[in-house]
């Protein structure tokens, strides 16, 4: 395969892709290559925006439509109709600052999952490293959150929320919340080469999986018995600190913030290694 980053006025450089293998030891040699690339990705990640809002009539308002129509649903229907505990915060800001992450979540893997599949003309015609593909997805899916954050920033001043120092945390919780986002993002694309299935399963089993993360409720509500398992779930950790730190001024709850660093520390790079082991027949399957 050509490789797209040869200089035109030099001889051509040929990439040689060598059979399947799970090579741990090559993760630097890996991750070196991938930032020559650096620019596809951004070029990439420009393009997703780019064309999601071309010529529509609300442009970026569209990033921020999802959250705030669930918003206002789940206001509806869990302020209104039946009372959700909120530990003491106007519901609406409350819900909204969990829906915040968990559309970044929720939409950046459904995007990536079928990121090399819906490229199957540049896989079989140019060598790039294949990652680039989900990551450009998680990448414009980080825009859309910074992009929706100003609602938050708007519904706090009106409801008269003053951040804390705690605010800082948001850093290192957002970070967790994009490793989990990008260590799915990676093995799934890759596991859909072969079984798209996975595709046609995602929005079920994203929509499950909401309801299984304390984003219309606080984790405070969950029986006391169900809260060991309820932090497994590596979003747990994010969605409930994040809204603890942002509108709450307390201190992230370290149980479940330790267990989504762990999840996110074992599996990224078990992520990584799995894509780049599958990225070597890619080509061939898909």
């Amino acid at each position: 395969m050509s490789d797209p980053s040869q200089n035109k006025s030099g001889p051509k450089r040929v990439r040689t892709i060598g059979p399947a293998s799970f090579a741990p030891g090559q993760v630097g040699n890996y991750l070196s290559r991938l930032f020559e690339y650096g620019d596809l990705l951004l070029t990439l990640t420009h393009h997703r925006i780019r064309v999601r809002y071309k010529q529509s009539a609300l442009g970026l308002a569209w990033a921020l439509l999802q959250p705030l129509s669930l918003m206002l649903i789940y206001t509806v229907i869990f302020s209104v109709v039946t009372r959700i505990p909120s530990d003491g915060t106007p519901y609406a800001v409350f819900v909204y600052a969990a829906l915040l992450p968990w559309t970044l979540f929720s939409t950046g893997l459904t995007s990536a999952v079928g990121g090399l599949v819906s490229h199957t003309h540049l896989i079989t015609k140019v060598y790039f490293p294949r990652e680039i593909l989900p990551l450009s997805y998680v990448l414009a899916a980080i825009f859309d959150f910074l992009t929706a954050s100003l609602v938050l920033a708007a519904m706090m001043a009106y409801y008269g929320i003053v951040p804390s120092v705690h605010i800082f945390w948001t850093i290192p919780i957002l970070g967790l919340g994009v490793c989990v986002l990008t260590s799915l993002s990676l093995m799934l694309s890759a596991m859909q080469v072969w079984v798209r299935d996975i595709g046609i399963a995602m929005p079920l089993v994203l929509q499950l999986w909401m309801f299984a993360t304390p984003v219309v409720y606080p984790l405070s509500a969950v029986p006391q018995w169900l809260r060991g398992y309820y932090i497994l779930n590596p979003m747990t950790g994010v969605i409930e600190n994040f809204r603890r730190v942002v509108l709450q001024n307390t201190a992230p709850d370290m149980p479940s913030l330790l267990a989504s660093a762990l999840f996110s520390v074992l599996m990224l790079p078990v992520a990584y290694l799995y894509f780049k082991q599958r990225e070597a027949t890619m080509a061939d399957v898909i």
